[in-house]
């Protein structure tokens, strides 16, 4: 299946993409896919209610509709850096022996066509694609891998925008540099995984103004998700509808010769395999026209 939130911000209705053009509304049902919907464990059931509504005609067009993220506002947003194999080599930084860690505000979280805002004094907002992963169950102490798939509820395209003097140049955490407001583009829909089918494999793009900046497949990842989820719930809980992103691919403005990096006005496109298609506007630094 395919969630989708649809909506104004702060209205979205949850729902399934039937297809390209239709939906069928949940929200009656679900209310939101929030940490509530997904600790319940209503996401199982929910192909029979869709098959039935699909059978009375329930379903509504996607068209003039605004996708938001496919889910709610997370508990928190947990972050994997150098986690490909290529990326790590642009970054000239050593492969990690474990994931690297670090969070981002869960208020950096919008919808997956909605503008991205380059921070007040900032010269170095740069682009990352990545995979996502959304928890599907309280998760602590997990015995194994398998239990650890078993807890994902489905996978979402995102955009790890990042500010990369704050991340690296201003000391501490990489927090400071990933946090800004709208610096978590995620969706179009979030995909279960019996959809997405082998999540190791699945082929990655970003452009700029339609110039490709990144191209990869997550087959190059260091740590995949089912060790990722069970590596960190060794260390902390895991709530229902927490997110993971799980590092970026060779291409980010970065690791170009020079360094290059937004400045407003240029448009970002980015798609993953089975997950969809995302584009985004760049604003420019809103101090500099006061």
């Amino acid at each position: 299946m395919k969630l989708v939130r649809l909506g104004d911000v702060g209205a979205e209705r949850a729902g399934v993409l039937v297809d390209d053009d239709t939906f069928v509304d949940l929200s009656d049902l679900v209310g939101d896919f929030d940490e509530a919907f997904f600790g319940s464990g209503k996401l199982a059931s929910l192909d029979t209610v869709v098959a039935q509504r699909l059978s009375a005609g329930k379903t509504e067009p996607v068209a003039g509709r605004r996708f938001g993220a496919p889910f709610a506002r997370p508990h928190q947003i947990l972050c994997i850096g150098l986690n490909y194999t290529d990326h790590a080599a642009e970054s000239g930084m050593k492969v990690p022996d474990e994931p690297i860690l670090f969070t981002k505000s869960p208020n950096t979280l919008i919808g997956p066509n909605d503008a991205v805002q380059i921070p007040r004094g900032s010269v170095t907002t740069d682009w990352e694609i990545e995979l996502g992963i959304v928890i599907g169950k309280r998760s602590s102490y997990l015995p194994n891998e398998a239990e650890a798939q078993a807890a994902i509820a489905g996978y979402v395209l995102v955009n790890d925008v990042s500010e990369r003097e704050w991340q690296l140049e201003r000391a501490g955490q990489w927090s400071k540099g990933k946090s800004a407001p709208t610096f978590n583009p995620a969706g179009p829909y979030l995909v279960t995984p019996d959809e997405v089918g082998d999540v190791m494999n699945l082929d990655m793009s970003l452009d700029v103004d339609g110039v490709r900046r990144q191209t990869g497949n997550t087959s190059t990842m260091v740590f995949g998700p089912a060790f990722l989820v069970h590596y960190l719930s060794q260390f902390l809980v895991l709530e229902p509808g927490d997110l993971i992103n799980t590092g970026t691919p060779p291409g980010v403005g970065l690791g170009m010769t020079p360094p290059t990096y937004l400045v407003g006005g240029e448009v970002m496109t980015l798609s993953i395999s089975k997950l969809g298609t995302q584009t985004q506007r760049v604003l420019a630094d809103d101090s500099k026209a006061k």
